[in-house]
C-alpha cells in the first residue's frame, strides 16, 4: 500500500502553530539581508532575525562562503573519541570571549541541550564532589527550551502544562521587577540557607519567552554574589541574549562569571543549529577521574559538526572584522528613541528596551501568550510584508544587525498604525 501523494496540504507539522486556526504556511524561495523573499518576489522585512537567530542578515556571503569550502572538507565525525580544527578554533575562541572562569566547553546542537547539558553537570558536580545537592533554583516566568529538563527549569503554563507531572521540582524566585527586587533576593537568600541549592539558573537582563520582561544589571549582579557567598552555581542562559542582542557582546560582560553559560541561536550567525555549554575548570575536574562510571554521560549524534563550527567561526570573525558593535549601538539609540515615543500612547501598557531588544505591551484583558491580540497582530504584520512574532499581547522587534534606519522607522509605523485599528 502507498501513501497518497497528491496531497492538498503539506504533512509538516510546525512549531508553536495551531493548525486549526493558522492559514498555510508561507514558502519562503530565498533571503537577503533583512528581508525574505516568498514566492512573486514578495519581500518581507524580518524584524525578528527569524526567531533570534539571524544576528548579520541572511546569507552573509562571509559565513556562506566558510559553510561552502567545509562542506568540501569534512561534513561530520562521531565526536567521541574524535575532533577537528573547525571544532578546537571556535572552543578556543569561545573561551577567549567570555568571562575568565570559563576554560571547557560541551558542543551541543541547540538551546535546550546546551541548557540540558548545564543542568546534568551542575546536579553533577555536586555529587561528583561527595557534596551532594538537589535542588534547583530559577526566576518566574523563565523559559529555557522544550526538553523536559529545560521545560522543569522555566516557568509553568501553557507551554508545558499537559507535561507537568513529568517535570522535576524546582523553586521559583519572583521576578525582579523595578522597585521590587529585594523580594527577590531576600526569596534567594532564603533557599540557599537551606544548603541544597545546586543551582540558580536564569536569562539574564531579559527573559525572552516571557515577552522580553527587562530588570537590571545591579540585581543580576547582587544574584551571583549570593551564589557565591552560599556556594551555589550560577548558570546563565545566553541562548537568545549572548551575542550582542543586549547591548554588549553577552549579558555577562564585565558584570559577572557563571559558573556554566549556555549558548546558541546568534552562535552560528543563524545558520546551523548549535549549542555549546561553557564550564568552569572545577566542573569539569568534577568528572575527570580514573573511574568511566564517573565520566559526563551525555552525547547528541551532531555534537561539534563541522559545518556549524565553520558557521560559527565565520561568525566571530565578522564580530571581528565588521563594525558590529556600531550597528548595534544605532539600533539601540533608534530603539530608545521609539520606546519614548510609544510609552505616550493610550493603548501602551509599557513600551521598553535593552540593546537590540525592543518591546511593548498592548492593553489587553488577557494577558501573556494566549491574548488573542497575538493571531490579529501577527497577520496585521504581515499583510504589510513584515514579520513581528508577538508573543501574546506583547509586540517585540529583535531585528538583525544589518537593518538600517529606514527600515526600523517602517516598522515603528506598522505597529503604531497597528494600535489605531484594534
Amino acid at each position: 500500500m502507498t501513501k497518497k501523494k497528491n496531497r492538498t496540504i503539506s504533512p509538516i507539522w510546525h512549531p508553536m502553530t495551531q493548525h486549526a486556526l493558522m492559514p498555510d504556511s508561507i514558502l519562503i524561495e530565498r533571503a537577503q539581508g533583512a528581508y525574505l523573499y516568498a514566492q512573486n518576489e514578495r519581500k518581507i522585512l524580518d524584524g525578528i532575525s527569524s526567531w533570534w537567530v539571524n544576528t548579520h542578515g541572511h546569507c552573509h556571503p562571509y559565513i556562506v562562503k566558510a559553510v561552502q569550502e567545509q562542506a568540501a572538507k569534512l561534513e561530520q565525525v562521531i565526536f567521541a573519541g574524535f575532533t577537528h580544527k573547525p571544532a578546537e578554533k571556535l572552543a578556543e575562541k569561545l573561551i577567549e570571549i567570555t568571562p575568565l572562569n570559563l576554560e571547557h566547553i560541551f558542543f551541543s546542537d541547540s538551546g535546550s541541550t546546551a541548557i540540558e547539558v548545564a543542568l546534568k553537570m551542575a546536579i553533577g558536580y555536586w555529587s561528583q564532589t561527595g557534596k551532594p545537592k538537589h535542588k534547583i533554583i530559577a526566576l518566574e516566568g523563565g523559559y529555557h527550551g522544550d526538553t523536559f529538563g529545560a521545560m522543569s527549569a522555566g516557568a509553568r503554563g501553557p507551554f508545558n502544562a499537559l507535561y507537568e507531572p513529568y517535570l522535576f521540582d524546582v523553586a521559583f524566585l519572583p521576578f525582579p521587577k523595578s522597585g521590587a527586587e529585594e523580594r527577590t533576593l531576600m526569596a534567594f537568600e532564603e533557599h540557599l540557607k537551606g544548603e541544597d541549592v545546586a543551582a540558580l539558573i536564569l536569562e539574564p537582563l531579559v527573559q525572552g519567552a516571557a515577552g522580553m520582561r527587562i530588570y537590571s544589571q545591579e540585581t543580576l549582579k547582587a544574584l551571583h554574589d549570593l551564589c557565591r557567598k552560599y556556594n551555589a552555581l550560577l548558570i546563565a542562559d545566553e541562548v537568545m541574549t549572548g551575542f550582542g542582542r543586549t547591548g554588549t557582546l553577552f549579558a555577562c560582560s564585565n558584570t559577572y562569571a557563571p559558573d556554566l553559560l549556555c549558548l546558541s541561536k546568534g552562535i552560528t550567525g543563524g545558520y546551523l543549529p548549535m549549542g555549546a555549554t561553557l564550564a568552569t575548570k572545577a566542573i569539569y575536574k568534577a568528572f575527570y577521574q580514573k573511574q568511566r562510571s564517573q565520566m559526563f554521560f551525555h552525547s547528541t549524534s551532531f555534537t561539534g559538526n563541522a559545518l556549524a563550527c565553520a558557521a560559527a567561526l565565520a561568525n566571530l570573525e565578522i564580530w571581528e572584522n565588521e563594525p558590529v558593535m556600531e550597528r548595534i549601538q544605532t539600533i539601540a539609540q533608534t530603539h530608545e528613541k521609539a520606546a519614548k515615543t510609544f510609552k505616550k500612547m493610550e493603548k501602551v501598557k509599557d513600551a521598553r528596551h535593552k540593546g537590540t531588544i525592543f518591546a511593548l505591551d498592548v492593553q489587553d484583558d488577557i494577558q501573556g501568550y494566549l491574548s488573542t491580540l497575538g493571531p490579529y497582530l501577527y497577520d496585521f504584520f504581515l499583510e504589510h510584508d513584515i514579520l513581528l512574532r508577538p508573543i501574546g499581547n506583547c509586540i517585540y522587534i529583535l531585528p538583525p544587525y544589518c537593518i538600517t534606519h529606514e527600515e526600523l522607522e517602517r516598522i515603528y509605523e506598522t505597529i503604531d498604525q497597528s494600535l489605531k485599528n484594534l
